[in-house]
């Protein structure tokens, strides 16, 4: 390139730079830009350029504002008058104009709040219910199922405490060997003494089927399906006298649970069971059915160790069925004379005295009864709460019409549960429960 051509090149890009500067100085630019707020800013010169400052005020709206002037539409600050040039070297324009893409800080919030509220609604999809030990039931436990367990668990240290029979010396020992009941076959014998190893058997916590025994009656006796605390005032309402069951099986051990188990799962006897457990639950008869459960299993366990049920055991060659009926059939007894006597709470001592006696002396027609009970009811023949018996409507011959109206005056005062094992000493007789 010569240097004419060079030197004319140059010059016309400097008339090219010098007419680019007159443009952005002298041209009537309008700038449109949306602030934050929506407002439309619009700028136009107003006069000449004076010392290459522009003399123009911003019109906001349509509103010319002078320098010193405030906007008060939405309180942002005016613009101050600077070149076209400035603007741009100082990123304003450019900011201004992105701007009306840019959400307002509001909108962000609500977004916010708006995605917020999205991923917790979602999130309750996700939420699992906290299991605790009443949403995941215990599973009912048969009476056999229990029974099963104690036989395949060592008992050889309460073996060594149990008293499977009255000891007698002298003239009772002689009597009782020739005029006494038969004795207990051998091949039953071991039988027997797991009976009583297990009334000698503590309730224990860490035991899974003790507590499947103690769910099983709780929910069999009131209808429920989920579980219940080990410790509460809802033992009571089954008849229990505590917030824990453990403390009133003295005297019959885990035996005298193993019988209401036996009770409340026999297809049987369920209904039996609650119409008993209804019977309790009366304004003015009622009585703790489970602690009258075990002074049933307390009297069943008496007449065994005086071997009155020996020869009813020796038949059926076995000794666990005939107890538990037996228990049942006490039960029966003690329900009728209850109800059709109208028996209270301050006559539970006597009551309970005289049916052990009774039971002593008629054990084959306390079984007997029974069997004709269940046969009928089956039948749909016997109305609740009404005995097969005719005899039965009437007061029992060791149960005196004098005996009958003694808790009457009695229903003011305070009233306690009486035990077999309650009774003053002088009216036990030869009975010594465990």
């Amino acid at each position: 390139m010569t240097l004419g051509a060079f030197r004319g090149h140059d010059r016309e890009r400097h008339q090219q730079s010098t007419r680019l500067h007159a443009m952005e100085e002298n041209i009537d630019v309008t700038s449109h830009t949306e602030g934050l707020n929506g407002l439309s800013h619009e700028r136009k010169p107003v006069e000449d350029i004076t010392n290459g400052h522009s003399t123009y005020k911003p019109v906001i709206n349509g509103v010319a504002i002078g320098h010193n002037g405030k906007d008060h539409t939405n309180g942002n600050a005016p613009f101050r008058s600077l070149p076209i040039s400035a603007l741009k070297q100082n990123g304003i324009l450019q900011n201004l104009t992105a701007g009306g893409d840019k959400p307002s800080p509001t909108e962000e919030q609500e977004d916010a709040d708006l995605e917020k509220a999205r991923q917790e609604w979602e999130a309750l999809d996700n939420i699992q219910p906290a299991l605790t030990e009443d949403s995941n039931p215990t599973p009912l436990i048969s009476f056999n199922e229990a029974l099963q367990y104690f036989q395949t668990t060592d008992l050889g240290d309460l073996l060594k405490n149990i008293q499977p029979t009255i000891r007698r010396t002298g003239l009772a020992a002689i009597a009782h060997f020739l005029f006494g009941p038969p004795r207990l076959h051998r091949e039953l014998l071991e039988e027997r003494d797991l009976v009583f190893a297990i009334a000698q058997c503590p309730v224990d916590n860490s035991q899974t089927v003790h507590m499947r025994v103690l769910q099983t009656i709780h929910k069999r006796l009131i209808g429920a399906r989920l579980d219940c605390p080990r410790y509460g005032p809802h033992w009571e309402n089954i008849g229990f006298q505590g917030s824990d069951p453990a403390t009133d099986l003295r005297g019959t051990g885990f035996l005298g649970l193993m019988h209401t188990l036996y009770f409340v799962m026999d297809p049987e006897t369920l209904p039996l069971a609650r119409d008993i457990y209804k019977l309790s639950q009366h304004p003015t008869q009622n009585f703790p059915f489970c602690v009258m459960s075990i002074n049933m299993t307390r009297i069943a366990l008496q007449v065994l160790r005086e071997e009155a049920l020996s020869k009813e055991c020796n038949r059926r060659q076995q000794v666990v069925g005939v107890l538990n009926e037996f228990y049942v059939a006490t039960f029966l007894h003690i329900y009728q004379l209850w109800k059709t006597q109208q028996k209270t709470i301050a006559d539970s001592g006597f009551v309970l005295k005289e049916v052990e006696l009774f039971a002593k002396k008629n054990p084959k027609q306390m079984l007997r009864r029974l069997e004709v009970f269940l046969k009928e009811r089956q039948a749909g023949g016997i109305p609740r709460g009404t005995s097969p018996d005719p005899q039965a409507q009437q007061p029992s011959p060791s149960l005196g019409g004098s005996r009958a109206g003694m808790g009457q005056g009695s229903r003011g005062k305070e009233m306690h549960f009486t035990g077999v094992c309650d009774l003053p000493p002088d009216m036990e007789g030869e009975a010594r429960l465990i």
